[in-house]
């Protein structure tokens, strides 16, 4: 599933949100995925004998040359072309914005110079082009053969010894690559932000900025239940808490407010309660694999608060996450699944921090576990966030998505400090909070949204994009992502000032307050529900996709 934040449709392909019963140990919305995490290794693959039947008819789309001729040659030499074309206009553009003597100089310029000049221009061109292919070429590996083969699988299966013939398919690359749209769900009126399955893998809940969810029978594509959330700005995320029986979902907002809504088998909404507030949005909610009562959610008041549905007072702060004593407004959340004491989160700086409950003493080292971060970001001029993180199936590897930056793997069981394992090309992470998730039973693969409109998905181990939806395979639209990151990086630098920010949002809030003052909403919230600090310029809201 992919929560589109250009339409109001939901598009039914493989997604950031993965139906558990074909594969996806973890539970990521942003979006997220369903709630059955496989916290066992991967079964040892058994030896299959080799009969060229791997469904694994096409080549993988690399990034480091042009794909292979498939009767799409022509159009990608056409793409190429048209990419080149527009670099030279653009070099016009430049040349007519300059003063007028230097335009008098070029007039009267003789045709030998022109030439010299075109030629300089195509050399620039070629050269580019190089910086691109090398820059997309790093960090890369070779695809593995392929661990699993069509033909021997399903003989296997017939004969009775195909227990791990879906698990085993649903982690196929032959399969993966051949992922397509399989249709559309249309309700909401306004954006949707967050998709999510229930165990079992047969509803499907989504959030909007229309402020409503809606529960769908995606096999058949109708609706079964629509509410209103209760929030008062765009909902952000809605999970189904596991075990549950789907009778409780929780939900988060712009408006900080952390709701939960109970739901009847008669397909009917008896209400939702706020059960914690944030002094700012609140992106992400962390669910503990097994726990039908309890979950975490982060807001950009750098606060996490540990939410137990079982007491009078649900809401108990956990954390402030901070650094050099400024709080550091958070965007993202995740427990690890093998371990439910310990939960990462990423947000307005470059690191990715982990926590465990029972070891948080914010006077030493503001109660951090451990700390990754890519190398080259620690001293980065430029200021790059975490969107999105999520952990593996096993709670072995940690993704971490960066604002117009990259996409890194770490791995967890590391100390502090461990640098990234693997590094994700080609997408486009800017004008949303992006998110990010793996994909396949055992975590097999990497997959995320871009401002392109396209979804990617990687080989996890060698880096390769194996699978782009709508999207040509000559890489014209990767290396346009890194061309357009490169140019708006230089004309803009850090675009926003988030001072003069912080001062409209909070000026905003202090105006709708007003309006609503003495109105009063039904809460389970505790007394310490809001972080004690004034908010900052960190905590600065944004929007979500």
């Amino acid at each position: 599933m992919m929560a589109n934040k250009e339409d109001s449709s939901t598009r039914l392909t493989g997604s950031e949100s993965s139906d558990p019963r074909k594969g996806r140990g973890s539970q990521q919305d942003g979006r997220t995925t369903g709630s059955d995490t496989v916290l066992s290794p991967c079964p040892e693959e058994e030896e299959e004998e080799e009969d060229g039947d791997s469904m694994e008819e096409s080549e993988p789309y690399g990034l480091a040359e042009e794909g292979e001729d498939d009767g799409e040659s022509g159009m990608e030499r056409r793409m190429d072309e048209r990419e080149e074309g527009r670099v030279r206009e653009s070099r016009k553009r430049r040349r007519e914005r300059e003063p007028s003597e230097g335009r008098a100089t070029h007039s009267s310029s003789s045709s030998d110079e022109e030439e010299e000049e075109e030629a300089e221009e195509e050399n620039e061109v070629e050269e580019d082009e190089r910086e691109v292919e090398a820059w997309l070429a790093a960090d890369l590996r070779d695809l593995a053969a392929p661990a699993w083969r069509a033909v021997s699988s399903l003989r296997q299966r017939e004969i009775g010894r195909g227990a791990q013939f879906v698990r085993r398919a649903c982690g196929a690359r032959g399969l993966v690559q051949r992922l397509e749209l399989q249709g559309s769900l249309e309700q909401h009126t306004g954006c949707v932000n967050t998709l999510h399955f229930n165990p079992s893998g047969t509803c499907l809940a989504s959030g909007s900025d229309d402020l409503r969810v809606v529960l769908w029978d995606w096999a058949r594509r109708r609706v079964q239940l629509e509410f209103d959330s209760g929030h008062k700005s765009n909902v952000f995320q809605a999970k189904f808490l596991p075990h549950s029986g789907d009778s409780s979902l929780a939900m988060c907002a712009r408006d900080g407010q952390i709701r939960v809504a109970e739901l009847s088998a008669t397909q009917r909404c008896k209400g939702t309660k706020r059960v914690a507030q944030h002094k700012g949005a609140a992106h992400k909610l962390a669910l503990e694999p097994n726990s039908p009562c309890t979950f975490l959610s982060a807001g950009e008041d750098a606060v996490v608060f540990g939410i137990d549905l079982r007491l009078d007072r649900p809401a108990t702060k956990i954390v402030l996450v901070k650094d050099s004593n400024r709080n550091i407004g958070l965007y993202t959340i995740f427990v690890n699944p093998a371990n439910v004491h310990q939960f990462a989160v990423g947000g307005r700086d470059q690191y990715v921090r982990i926590y465990d409950r029972r070891k948080i003493n914010e006077s030493d080292n503001y109660g951090v576990l451990k700390k990754f971060c890519p190398s080259h970001l620690v001293s980065s001029e430029t200021k790059t966030n975490i969107t999105c993180l999520v952990y593996s199936h096993n709670g072995t590897e940690l993704l971490a998505s960066y604002n117009d930056e990259d996409i890194y793997l770490f791995d967890a069981n590391l100390p502090d400090g461990a640098e990234y394992s693997r590094r994700y090309k080609g997408h486009r992470n800017d004008v949303t909070v992006k998110g990010v998730n793996f994909y396949g039973p055992c975590s097999e693969f990497v997959v995320s949204g871009s401002d392109c409109g396209h979804i990617y998905l990687w080989d996890k181990y060698s880096s390769r994009i194996i699978q782009f939806m709508k999207g040509d395979r000559g890489g014209v639209v990767i290396k346009k992502n890194k061309r357009e990151r490169d140019e708006d990086s230089m004309r803009y630098g850090y675009r926003y000032d988030t001072q003069l920010l912080w001062f409209l949002m909070r000026h905003r809030r202090l105006q709708r307050s007003r309006r609503t003052e003495g109105e009063v909403d039904e809460s389970w919230s505790s007394a310490d529900s809001s972080n004690e600090e004034d908010m900052g310029p960190d905590s600065m809201q944004c929007m979500s996709s």
